[in-house]
């Protein structure tokens, strides 16, 4: 391939210590496009659906898409595909920042992973070159002592990625980080990386990529940052950062607070935007050729945490850190978050299984005996901090929460398995679906699991924004399950999951058309990509998804949601009374699947959708 890709795969074998360098089959570019899809690609042909998580046969896929590290608006993502240990199922994680990019500088597309190392190593990539460098020194570390001694050790500027104490504990959903604050966040690719004793990766380099036709590139691209520059997602998301929607889902009842108990959180004003921007804000923070700094540049001003510093939180982790463990004080969530990203952990997953934990000693399931002298109370700010920590460690208490909710509930019993609230094993996202009933379709057909930016149905329904990637997102009323409406989830699952594969932000999809995204596609490789082909190759890439979680044994069975969501009305506030009931919840399935064109009975793609999607000499394996 000539432009746009480096064409160039590094395989690493971490059991032999040996690097090959391989090209990408050109029809698999074509048919995945790069970033998640091309790494699902080779997760499909090379890791058996029976493999250990964290064994040495499963394999750690970095990818890039086409479009990441060009000058189109926010192209710095690349994703990490392997099977997780978090869920068992296809497990995938999404990052921005700079890392992207500089996987290409430094002269790949991607990295494959494999067999694992007897003692801890870093990879360093410095223009094509590279090495498997001893990393004893660096167990133990945070991610920011990580980078920090690995920067000063190079002469070279160069930008990494790594793991903290999270990774090498194996705490299931700990994170992959770069750029010290960014995370790799969701499914646990931390935790595989941990069992590879892989602590980090350094690239540096100066490689360039061609463009089939820069001139027409260069246009469309200018076309596109312009347009946003004067956008109100611009103006919203610099002013106030992802945390600008949590006045927006309280109000409407889908807030999840003390562990999804209710949806209203009465202390909204403490934790919502704008006290995050007058407590600990100090700049906003974009992503490599990113025109909307959305990243939230913090520093604790006051308090036992003074001083402290780094990103966020975000929307998710303000809540999960706050509201969902009954936790108002904004500085000590701020800390929370710190934590996780030093240590390596998933924000989400982090709070909602302490606040799983926390609703478990309120029921009496966990006993102060079998949390080590903890009283595990709701609204307890250092309480969450220092669970935090001994998850990190997995010391004490903090060896059955790192395990996540899911696997806690099978542990623990006593019904607790009502109130964990996961789907497929990865925690919720904080958007209550009981106050916009189609987010819970799509956290149940989400193929990594409980998950709300494969679709992010939650911006037609909770945010009233709409996505123009798609025809039509609109939803006409949160509270009735409309089964016609399952085709905007199919449409976005669609949509969103090829930006996943070219390595673009899944905010630009609400204000920038696909038509934007096959003009820079075709310039920058010299395709000739319709809207039609684009959508189609992200229906590839989630039937493909779902294929392998198929053969890990997953069906339609497995499509549900928590007890809580289907038999415990909302107490208060504008959902008051809603549930989402079974009968309602397999209604919907039905329709989506219709959509899909699957099985009804298995909820799975079968013969002929592959057939139809050109994936047909896959269904034997």
């Amino acid at each position: 391939m000539k432009y746009g890709f480096m064409d160039k795969i590094l395989r690493v074998n971490l059991t032999s210590r040996t690097t090959a360098i391989e090209k990408i089959p050109e029809q698999w570019a074509k048919d995945y496009l790069g970033g998640a899809g091309l790494a699902t690609k080779y997760l499909f042909e090379e890791v058996p659906a029976d493999t250990d998580p964290l064994g040495p046969d499963n394999k750690l896929i970095f990818m890039t898409g086409p479009l990441t590290g060009t000058s189109s608006a926010s192209a710095s993502r690349y994703s990490v595909v392997a099977k997780s240990p978090l869920t068992g199922l296809w497990g995938h994680g999404n990052s921005g920042g700079s890392f992207g990019p500089a996987m290409k500088r430094a002269g790949f597309d991607g990295f494959i992973i494999e067999g694992s190392s007897a003692v801890p190593v870093y990879l360093e990539i410095l223009d094509g070159d590279v090495k498997l460098l001893p990393a004893k020194n660096l167990w133990g570390k945070t991610v920011p002592e990580t980078e920090d001694i690995l920067e000063e050790m190079s002469d070279h500027k160069v930008t990494i990625a790594s793991i903290g104490p999270g990774g090498e504990n194996l705490v299931r959903y700990a994170a992959i980080m770069n750029n010290k604050h960014r995370a790799v966040g969701r499914t646990g690719m931390g935790a595989v990386m941990g069992s590879k004793k892989l602590k980090a990766i350094v690239c540096a380099g100066k490689t360039k990529f061609d463009i089939a036709d820069p001139d027409g590139f260069k246009i469309t691209a200018r076309r596109q940052i312009d347009f946003l520059d004067e956008s109100m997602l611009k103006v919203g998301f610099e002013a106030f950062g992802t945390n600008m929607v949590s006045d927006m889902v309280n109000a409407r009842g889908g807030y999840p607070t003390r562990n999804w108990q209710t949806g209203v959180f009465d202390d909204i004003e403490k934790v919502n935007s704008e006290a995050l921007t007058d407590k600990v804000l100090d700049q906003g923070v974009s992503c490599f050729a990113c025109p909307i700094a959305c990243g939230r540049g913090t520093t604790i001003k006051e308090g036992k945490y003074a001083g402290k510093t780094g990103e966020g939180p975000e929307y998710e982790s303000a809540n999960t850190l706050g509201a969902l463990c009954g936790v108002s004080d904004m500085n000590a969530i701020t800390m929370a978050n710190y934590l996780c990203n030093e240590n390596g952990l998933d924000t989400i997953s982090t709070g909602s299984t302490i606040a799983f934990a926390l609703e478990c000693y309120e029921k009496g399931i966990l006993t102060k005996e079998m949390t080590h002298g903890l009283e595990l109370e709701f609204g307890n700010a250092d309480l969450v901090i220092d669970l935090v920590k001994k998850i990190a460690k997995r010391e004490g208490i903090g060896d059955l929460l790192a395990e996540g909710s899911r696997i806690a509930a099978q542990k623990l019993g006593k019904n607790s398995s009502h109130f964990a609230m996961n789907v497929k094993g990865m925690e919720l996202p904080a958007y209550d679906p009981r106050a916009a009933k189609i987010c819970g379709l799509g956290y149940v057909t989400a193929n990594r699991g409980g998950d709300h930016i494969t679709a992010f149905i939650e911006g037609p329904t909770f945010i009233d924004s709409p996505f123009v990637l798609v025809d039509d997102s609109k939803i006409k009323d949160p509270f009735v399950a409309d089964p016609k409406e399952t085709k905007v989830v199919v449409d976005l699952e669609n949509a969103l999951t090829a930006f996943d594969a070219i390595g673009a932000c899944k905010f630009m999809g609400m204000l920038l058309p696909a038509s934007d995204y096959t003009e820079l596609i075709n310039t920058a490789l010299g395709w000739d990509m319709d809207v039609d082909d684009f959508r189609r190759c992200g229906e590839r890439i989630y039937n493909l998804a779902r294929l392998y979680n198929a053969k890990t044994g997953m069906d339609r069975t497995h499509d549900s949601l928590p007890g809580r969501l289907m038999k415990d009305p909302l107490p208060e506030g504008p959902a008051k009374g809603m549930i989402i009931d079974e009968e309602t919840l397999e209604m919907m399935k039905d329709a989506y699947y219709e959509f899909r064109g699957w099985d009804k009975t298995t909820g799975n793609p079968g013969p002929d959708k592959l057939l139809t999607l050109g994936i047909q000499e896959n269904i034997a394996k």
